[in-house]
């Protein structure tokens, strides 16, 4: 028998006693239709089970029953109108954001700018539609000048003790290159610590720009280093920290200014190789002791197992030149002044968009109307009509459907419009001046008089987890730029959400409620700051504090997409600036006077398990035991996810311990291993110049604030080894 759709149904609803309207049961209603028969059809006398028409009252008895039953649900669309009476709708998606740099296809004479709006995409296939990007804002390629080059012993947070080489060494000529004799990057005998400054002319905006610096120097010089894994460290003064401008080893054609590859090919280091830096989206100018400008540093850092410099490293002349620039870019489609319709001056009015479901509005992105006078109007976005008067200019929109509505027209109770005086105005007759009776007509919002022509000023459509593409996954350009030559997304796009769903916003609205949009408890914290993420946060830890007034929040963005097989890097689970102040600011009109609240990320260690398993008889074939090693590191993977992991498949908990126990729990499960061996971990810690790999422990404990993660590294040796026995 076929069961019956079930209705919406949440456990932790309370539960209040039910009304059964009609208990009526499958026998039930066979056992009345029986004893129908003789008093409608008495020539029908043999009804056994294997009567035909027997076959049919049972037919018709299943059907009514399954009629009964969703009479007594209660549908799905009430859970609508209850959710719409609560003034409650369903969140958008979330577009994926990301970095796209810009290549020219030369140097450039002069500044150079790349206009806001610029759209690229993925490559289009057979089976998948192009992912567009749009800019988020304008880029500005500039000529970059070196100032000062100077040198410090240790790379200080912000340096007080510097040597300014250009000054007493090198010149300057009409190109903006320095050159002279042969100069030391650090000392003659280079200890850890060892740097120097690259200062650009404060009149530059370099912000964001890929850079070229060339360096002129002598072959082999820096002897002892592994030219592979040069042991220096290229950062950037962002006004706050000093962050990593080099993406990848292949970037710097230096080789840690060994010119190691440069010689062996025959070629002359005089001539010069290049370092490509990408610069960080803030790079202000900033004042260390008396030299001004946009500071860039190198470090001589040495990993653990490399060899370091043996002599210091010497060049002859620097160069340097841009190559492009990069800016931030949201997975959206940008339409500019659609008209919407015409008004025909009747309250309540709906116009659709064409284009929906429509992003988070921007500035400037607003509902214009042209009265039929000629005059434009710019109206304003609320999320209802509760505090709007008959003269105010406001509009709703519904990003999930795109539905333009303007107020309605409300007959209220004359006791019901005494008690909002502020919003409605008293009716008198006669000369006493009475109030009369009976209800009254209320304007909420004003409306757009008839013959009005509506426009969409700008709005962005566009949005879902399809948008959380990999590095290097946008490469075609639809909008034509000047100079430019290619296009590439170098970090993969985060923070792509799909649009709320019914069940999704029936969970939330329990927490919206409770919390009444007031930040009081932790657990409010906790809530309005998910609802702050609007899908993009999957977790929030309110975290105590030893001061009173202070609020620590730890937050765990949302991961959409890629490979969970593989797990997911650190890198993907960050707090990115933006989203940090989209939460501040929507805490701070809802927390207590005086409270200080700070978001950061979880302190992520990474673990590498390895294991030695026994497979079943069946599975020992060569080809029988790829499929299975790969389920079970993917089973590894999944249960040491910050989203995915844990013994209840919600994330793994915040400061909890890792020990080899919980991973012998997880491989039982899995039926093709006949017993298990040695259980290893290995933690996986963060260092100056990245993620390193440590001997293994009993047990990995990542802190009071910490969580466990694991990834598919090959360099840095984080994937989990499963070796058979």
């Amino acid at each position: 028998m076929m069961a019956a759709e079930p209705g919406v149904q949440f456990d932790f609803l309370p539960n209040l006693p039910k009304a059964n309207l009609d208990d009526r049961t499958f026998a039930d209603l066979v056992e009345e239709c029986l004893l129908r028969i003789p008093r409608y059809c008495p020539e029908w006398t043999n009804y056994n089970p294997s009567d035909p028409g027997v076959t049919l009252i049972e037919l018709f008895a299943w059907l009514t029953e399954q009629m009964l039953v969703r009479f007594n649900q209660v549908p799905r669309r009430h859970y609508v109108a209850f959710l719409e009476l609560l003034g409650v709708r369903l969140q958008p998606p979330n577009p994926a954001r990301t970095e796209l740099t810009f290549y020219l296809i030369s140097e450039l004479p002069q500044r150079y700018g790349i206009p806001q709006g610029i759209e690229a995409a993925t490559e289009r296939t057979v089976m998948d539609e192009a992912i567009v990007f749009s800019t988020d804002s304008p880029l500005v390629i500039d000529v970059p000048r070196l100032a000062h080059c100077l040198t410090a012993d240790i790379p200080e947070p912000t340096p007080q003790t510097l040597r300014d080489r250009f000054a007493y060494y090198w010149q300057q000529n009409q190109e903006g290159h320095w050159g002279g004799p042969e100069l030391p990057l650090f000392q003659e005998q280079p200890q850890e610590g060892n740097c120097f400054y690259l200062v650009f002319d404060p009149e530059a905006e370099l912000a964001g720009n890929v850079l070229a610096l060339r360096f002129q120097g002598r072959a082999a010089t820096p002897t002892g280093i592994n030219p592979q894994t040069p042991p220096r460290v290229w950062e950037a003064w962002t006004g706050k920290e000093w962050v990593r401008v080099l993406r990848r080893e292949g970037d710097d054609a230096t080789q840690g200014f060994s010119f190691y590859e440069l010689a062996q090919s025959g070629g002359n280091p005089l001539q010069g190789v290049e370092v490509l830096i990408h610069l960080p989206q803030a790079w202000p100018v900033t004042q260390f002791t008396s030299y001004r400008g946009r500071w860039l540093r190198c470090s001589y850092h040495i990993s653990q197992g490399e060899p370091g410099y043996s002599a210091a490293p010497r060049v002859v002349g620097m160069q340097v030149r841009s190559l492009g620039g990069t800016v931030p870019a949201t997975q959206c489609q940008r339409v500019e002044m659609e008209v919407v319709g015409v008004s025909d001056g009747t309250p309540g009015q709906r116009f659709q968009l064409r284009q929906s479901p429509v992003l988070q509005r921007e500035a400037g992105e607003e509902l214009l109307i042209t009265l039929p006078s000629g005059l434009v109007q710019s109206w304003q976005e609320v999320p209802d009509f509760a505090s709007s008067g008959p003269e105010d200019l406001h509009y709703t929109l519904d990003g999930m459907t795109g539905t333009v509505q303007f107020g309605p027209l409300v007959r209220e109770a004359s006791q019901l419009v005494q008690s909002t005086q502020e919003r409605a105005t008293w009716q008198r007759s006669g000369t006493g001046g009475e109030l009369t009776a009976g209800p009254l007509e209320f304007q909420y919002g004003a409306i757009p008089p008839r013959g009005s022509t509506l426009r969409m000023a700008r709005y962005r459509t566009g949005g879902g987890a399809q948008g959380n593409v990999q590095a290097g996954a946008i490469r075609v350009l639809k909008s034509a730029v000047p100079y430019v030559v290619e296009v590439m997304n170098h970090a993969p796009a985060r923070q792509g959400t799909d649009g709320e769903s019914l069940e999704q916003a029936v969970i939330r609205v329990p927490r919206l409620l409770r919390s009444r949009n007031r930040a009081v408890t932790p657990e409010d914290f906790e809530v309005l700051t998910l609802e702050a993420g609007q899908g993009r946060i999957a977790r929030c830890h309110y975290v105590s504090q030893d001061q009173p007034g202070q609020v620590q929040l730890v937050v765990v963005p949302q991961v959409v997409g890629g490979e969970r097989s593989r797990g997911a890097p650190p890198e993907a689970f960050a707090l990115t600036p933006a989203l940090e102040t989209e939460i501040l600011a929507y805490l701070q009109e809802r927390k207590l006077l005086g409270v200080q609240v700070a978001c950061r990320s979880a302190d992520f260690v990474g673990v590498a398990v390895q294991v030695e398993v026994a497979l079943q008889e069946a599975y020992r074939h060569v080809e029988a035991r790829e499929p299975v090693l790969r389920q079970i590191r993917t089973a590894l993977y999944q249960f040491l996810h910050p989203l995915t992991g844990g013994m209840a498949g919600q994330g793994w908990p915040l400061g909890r311990t890792l020990y080899p126990a919980d991973v012998v729990g997880v491989l039982q499960k899995i039926p093709m291993i006949l017993y298990l061996g040695e259980v290893r971990l290995f933690p996986i810690q963060r260092r100056v110049n990245g993620w390193q790999r440590l001997p293994p422990v009993p047990f990995v404990d990542p802190g009071s604030q910490g969580l466990i993660c694991s990834w598919e590294d090959s360099q840095v040796r984080s994937q989990h080894s499963v070796n058979l026995m």
